[in-house]
């Protein structure tokens, strides 16, 4: 195999567009099993046949994880961390991709296959030329639906450690993340009593007071920031929510439910907690609705390696921005136990639409970046 060193930018540029299309094919959605192990078994081709490298399948409630690293390193140095599941698309032909202005579009493409791309590459190379490096791989198959089963289970459940974790999920080549919002997904119930709709006063339609309830969570956490929210993620540094699915069991227009239940999406940063914007919510309810915690997570604060910031300067010629941001990742689970957790990916856009996109010499820069990292920390030529 051609040495990392001996690589010209443009064959490395189109072998991770090839393995970032390939990724793309498979449509590795939680409702569709066999598709997620058909993306682990392709991730088992190209680390199977590296020397000294045992791969490990842990399993959570049907998802899987795997875990590669030499077989005597317990607690590696450096791991490399990413998901290979995707957001649900309804037709199977979305999940092709094309190469467009220099990018690559297409489901997944930017969250974040791509970035899985360049870490196996990295991973793969790096082990041919250095046998026994202290460099590990976890892909987990669940971040889309909260990742409690992929990286949780991993360092609560199973006791992975490492030194410090390189997570390609936000930022961007020359932003790392360092702070990032708490998360609570909240459903709410309301019960009535069902009945038919030409005869409206005979039943106790809880839709209503739901709908009343959702405005006035809206109004509430509203007031909580400016009056012109900030257009940049980073400088919105208030609490959210977002009411993103309200549902009953009805299939009949003319039917008056008898239970109507709301999600809620709320993100919030530090000094709040998961405990004080549960109460915030309960404050805004009618006493009779329930409700149910369904992921929770406390606010982030992140600790990026300066080697790591240095080296990210060095190569992208920009200086490096610390950056904040509203959306969840799985590093919240990694820096619960005191690792440090560095946050930056490529260049990448319209995340969860179908025409998802990642640009493609940015990986390249991010590839280096990684490689440059790697190299130094573990003082390898």
């Amino acid at each position: 195999m051609t040495a990392i060193s001996e690589t010209t930018e443009s064959s490395l540029a189109e072998r991770l567009t090839a393995l970032t299309r390939d990724l793309i094919l498979i449509r590795s959605t939680h409702t569709h099993p066999e598709e997620r192990r058909r993306a682990f078994g392709f991730l088992r081709n190209h680390l199977d046949p590296l020397p000294g490298i045992k791969t490990e399948s842990h399993f959570c409630d049907g998802f899987e994880s795997l875990v590669a690293r030499p077989a005597d390193a317990v607690m590696p140095e450096i791991l490399f961390c990413a998901h290979i599941d995707v957001i649900e698309h309804p037709h199977q032909e979305t999940y092709d991709s094309r190469i467009e202005n220099g990018r690559i579009v297409g489901p997944g493409a930017g969250d974040m296959k791509g970035s899985l791309a360049c870490l196996l590459d990295l991973f793969v190379r790096l082990h041919h030329a250095t046998p026994g490096l202290p460099l590990a791989l976890a892909v987990t198959s669940d971040e889309e639906l909260g990742g409690e089963c992929g990286f949780r289970h991993l360092f609560d459940d199973i006791g992975l450690r490492c030194g410090v974790a390189l997570l390609p999920d936000g930022g961007a080549p020359n932003r790392v993340t360092i702070e990032e919002k708490g998360i609570l997904h909240l459903v709410l119930k309301k019960r009535g009593r069902a009945g038919h709709a030409a005869r409206p006063w005979l039943a106790d339609n809880p839709l209503l007071p739901m709908m009343r309830q959702v405005e006035r969570l809206h109004e509430h956490f509203r007031s909580l920031g400016p009056d012109t929210p900030p257009a940049i993620d980073g400088a919105h540094w208030f609490p959210t929510c977002a009411p993103t699915i309200v549902r009953t069991d009805n299939d009949a227009i003319n039917r008056i439910p008898d239970l109507v239940e709301a999600v809620l999406d709320i993100r919030f940063p530090r000094p709040e907690t998961v405990a004080s914007i549960v109460e915030r919510v309960r404050s805004q309810l009618d006493d009779d609705t329930e409700m149910e915690v369904v992921i929770s997570a406390e606010p982030s604060h992140l600790a990026p390696d300066p080697r790591f910031l240095a080296i990210t300067a060095r190569i992208t010629g920009l200086p490096v921005q610390r950056v904040r941001t509203s959306g969840g990742s799985d590093a919240r689970f990694i820096a619960a136990h005191n690792i440090p957790v560095l946050v930056s990916r490529p260049a990448v856009g319209n995340l969860h639409a179908t025409d998802e996109w990642i640009d493609i010499a940015s990986m390249v820069t991010h590839y280096r970046i990684c490689e440059t990292y790697v190299r130094e920390r573990l003082g390898i030529g």
